[in-house]
């Protein structure tokens, strides 16, 4: 698929410092792509600048971290125009999630080559507010409000690591009451997550077994305890790719999770509080493109 016509949204505050818009004008010379360029700002994000793109364009690019990435999902969220996305950030799970390559040039290419293929992906709402990556509460939101942007510029995404372990310490279980597609549990937990992606942006490990962002499905998963031997079963959880005891997890199209008091909680990278979250999932409502399978 060529694409006659692409709007690139650029984060200028991204991890990466590159001559972008001299690899795009490289790129795209000789094709028969046109393009234009449009820069967030403070009072302009990348979603505001995605809502304005529809029927001008053929393609939205996303030049930046998961935020961006996620920003523009939500405000493309049921449309048919389609998103690419060039990583450029501190994590950039979605990217490593669709194999979408990590080197600007070669993401670059990729949108010019045509060998490439629009792939449905599903998107979840919580209290109708369009979610690509997870909604996080506990120590997996404190991770990423507290976490410095310095830190982050240093050493990537072991900033995160090093935020939930400082974090960790003072954590106090929080009792959850869930109804999980009509079922009623009650549980307690010191982090919960409802994700819709299972990795974690550290290499190619995901967070559990048989989490797909085109099943239909989120998955639920609490941490109970907080102490360092649940941590050491999580981690090998994690490495070696199993169900771990120190962990619930549950697979489901419709979740409500009301908490005793209020809480701020994760939308992908933006903070929110409520004491009651319902969250659903929306199976294909975006449209991402991602390099074609070999063979």
């Amino acid at each position: 698929m060529k694409f006659k016509h692409i709007h690139f949204i650029i984060n200028p505050a991204s991890g990466k410092e590159e001559p972008l818009l001299s690899y795009i004008n490289r790129v795209f010379t000789g094709s028969k792509t046109d393009w234009d360029v449009s820069l967030t700002k403070k009072n302009q994000g990348a979603g505001e600048i995605a809502r304005s793109l529809a029927g001008k364009t053929d393609l939205v690019a996303v030049y930046g971290g998961d935020g961006c990435v996620t920003a523009v999902a939500a405000a493309l969220h049921g449309s048919v125009l389609p998103l690419a996305i060039i990583p450029a950030g501190t994590a950039n799970v979605m990217a490593k999630e669709l194999g979408v390559p990590l080197d600007t040039l070669e993401a670059l290419e990729l949108l010019k080559s045509g060998k490439h293929v629009v792939k449905a992906v599903d998107m979840g709402t919580v209290n109708g507010e369009p979610f690509l990556l997870r909604v996080n509460l506990g120590i997996m939101a404190d991770m990423v409000t507290e976490a410095d942007r310095g830190l982050k510029n240093k050493i990537g995404q072991l900033a995160y690591g090093l935020t939930a372990l400082q974090t960790m310490v003072a954590a106090d279980p929080v009792d959850y009451a869930l109804r999980v597609d009509g079922r009623q549990i009650s549980a307690a937990g010191v982090a919960l997550t409802v994700t819709n992606s299972g990795n974690t942006g550290i290499g190619g490990l995901d967070l559990l077994p048989g989490i797909s962002i085109t099943d239909g499905f989120l998955d639920v998963v609490l941490m109970k305890d907080n102490d360092w031997l649940s941590v050491l079963k999580i981690a090998r959880s994690t490495l070696f790719q199993k169900e771990s005891e120190t962990l619930h997890h549950w697979r489901c199209r419709k979740i409500s999770i009301t908490m005793p008091v209020k809480q701020t909680y994760i939308c992908d990278d933006a903070p929110r509080a409520a004491k009651k979250l319902n969250i659903e999932v929306v199976p294909g409502s975006i449209r991402i493109l991602v390099p074609k399978k070999k063979g």
